[in-house]
This record gives C-alpha cells, sequence and structure tokens, in this order.
C-alpha cells in the first residue's frame, strides 16, 4: 500500500511511497481511509521530526477488519477517526475509542476535517460551564476551530461576540454569531468565556474585555508573537482566569469516544459546517504542504484519496 512520509532534507516536504500493511493491535480496526486532513501542528510536525516519520492524525474512512477484541463498529462501517500518526495512508489503524461512525449521508472529506478542531471548540467551550444567555468571545474566528466554537456556543444559547477581519463577518453572522468586530477594543460588552487563538495584542485586548469570574480560554497562537499584559490589566475581571487548552489531554482518555460521537452526529444533523479551504488529490499533497507553510490560511484542506489498485 502507499502512505505519505516525511523527507524534510529533500525539495519535497513529503513523498508517497511503497510500505508494508499495519498491523492492528488488538483494539484497533483497520480502516480503509477515503480522505484526510491537514492541521497547523503536522506542519510544524513534519519539519520537526525525521525523515521517514508517517504523519497524519485527522482521517475519515470505512472499516476493512473489526478490532480483534471486538470493541468497536464492524467491517463495512464508516467512519472518522483520530490517530496518533500514519493516517495519511491507503490503510490506517485506528483505536476504536478514537472513533465515531458516519452516517451514510456525510461526506468523508467534511468528516476528515473535523477530529482535531471539533474537539478543540468542544472542549474549550466546556470551561465555560453553561452557556445559555452568557456572552462568549472568539477570536481568530475565520479559522475552523473558530467557526466550530461559533455554532456549537450558539446551538448552547450563548450570545456570540467573533473577531476577525471585516470581510468574513458576514458569513460568521450567518454561522450564528450575534456580533463580528475586527479588534477586543471594539466592543464594550464584558464576557463570561473568550475563546482565544491569535495571541499577542489580541490576547491581551481579550484580556481587557473579560468578566468579573470569567475564563480566557487560549489553544493557540496564530500571530505568532508574544503578548504584553500584567496583573493590572484584570482590574476590571477580578478573579477571572486563563487557562491553556490542549485537546489531547483536556478530557480524561475515555471522553474521546463521547466527543467524537457528538461531532459526528452534529455533522449528520447540519449543526456543523467544518471549513474546508480546499479538496485535492492526496498526490497534490507535498506542492500544497509548502503553500501552506507560507501563508495564513482560512479552513483545512483535505486530500481524498485515489487508490494504486
Amino acid at each position: 500500500m502507499r502512505a505519505v512520509i516525511n523527507t524534510p532534507d529533500q525539495k519535497e516536504p513529503v513523498v508517497l511511497r511503497e510500505v508494508e500493511e499495519p498491523s492492528p493491535a488488538p483494539n484497533e480496526a483497520l480502516v480503509e481511509v477515503a480522505a484526510f486532513s491537514v492541521n497547523r501542528g503536522e506542519l510544524a510536525q513534519l519539519k520537526r521530526l525525521e525523515h521517514g516519520w508517517r504523519p497524519g492524525q485527522d482521517i475519515a474512512g470505512t472499516i476493512l477488519r473489526k478490532a480483534a477484541d471486538g470493541s468497536g463498529p464492524p467491517a463495512g462501517a464508516r467512519i472518522m477517526g483520530l490517530t496518533e500518526e500514519a493516517g495519511w495512508a491507503e490503510q490506517a489503524p485506528v483505536r476504536t475509542d478514537r472513533m465515531a461512525v458516519l452516517s451514510d449521508h456525510v461526506r468523508f472529506e467534511e468528516a476528515a476535517a473535523l477530529p482535531i478542531p471539533g474537539l478543540t471548540a468542544l472542549r474549550a467551550l466546556r470551561r465555560g460551564g453553561l452557556l445559555l444567555g452568557r456572552a462568549v468571545m472568539i477570536t481568530g474566528a475565520t479559522g475552523i476551530v473558530g467557526s466550530l466554537a461559533i455554532e456549537l456556543a450558539a446551538a448552547a444559547g450563548a450570545r456570540v461576540t467573533a473577531v476577525a477581519r471585516r470581510d468574513a463577518h458576514a458569513r460568521l453572522r450567518e454561522l450564528g454569531a450575534n456580533e463580528a468586530i475586527e479588534s477586543p477594543t471594539d466592543t464594550e460588552q464584558r464576557f463570561a468565556l473568550v475563546l482565544e487563538s491569535v495571541g499577542g495584542t489580541c490576547l491581551a485586548e481579550a484580556i481587557g474585555r473579560l468578566a468579573p469570574g470569567g475564563a480566557i480560554v487560549v489553544y493557540g497562537n496564530t500571530s505568532g508573537e508574544p503578548a504584553p499584559f500584567d496583573f493590572r490589566h484584570f482590574r476590571s475581571a477580578q478573579n477571572a482566569r486563563i487557562e491553556t487548552l490542549f485537546h489531547y489531554s483536556a478530557e480524561p482518555p475515555s471522553a474521546f469516544a463521547g466527543d467524537l460521537r457528538v461531532l459526528a452526529e452534529r455533522l449528520a444533523n447540519g449543526q456543523i459546517h467544518p471549513s474546508i479551504s480546499g479538496e485535492h488529490d492526496w498526490s497534490e499533497l507535498p506542492g500544497i504542504i509548502g503553500a501552506l507553510a507560507s501563508r495564513r490560511f482560512r479552513g483545512k484542506p483535505v486530500f481524498r484519496i485515489k487508490r494504486s489498485r
């Protein structure tokens, strides 16, 4: 079978190469991968990890062989899954507690874009507790995590303010934002919960909009800049808190299956819409990775696997 291989010391960042077929562990199903997507964090891993490493986390496809321990869906089930690595391949072993069954009408391309961004958005919003009627600010709202967070927060009854460039405001309102602004300083409102992914000045300004006792959940730093703030910024947000969120350790391991199932159900019901920047054949992956590394992008690129047999 073919798989994507990391080649950081060569002209192309990755190549497609023949590899041995996987041997799943007892708690893993063998999945025929139909589509996968690229996360920002994986771009950094490609540069950092050694030649020959096999990337790939967010995937969707069909179970070829049920897990040997009897857990998980049967052969033939359509699933989306989350792997530690080696998911960008024609076949991949996937833990049965890291997958969710897909409805027949859900496209593999949409499902493949969802696991890590969806888990990040869902778990970040949980840090705010009950959201019904509460004010929530989401920075970096045009990214896939931000846009999913808007839909999930609005469905939970929150009053959502999205922070993004002006040309995206109409789309963010369509997703469920009550208000769209360009900077946290463009509003006088106070927020019980802020989801922050931009960093730098945006993070410092967002802290200034926290309500007393509120929370700001930081899950990224797309600006690459440090945030200038100190204790005095909390005078108007006394006893508020800042916390970081890493999706893979934010909840106990046993929570993955349930959270992925929630996301799969909402995708099937049309309640969430993963932002996809483009759909491509996986042979285009090397060139697109180079383009992604050199610029910011809205949504995630998704790749379809064309079979070699």
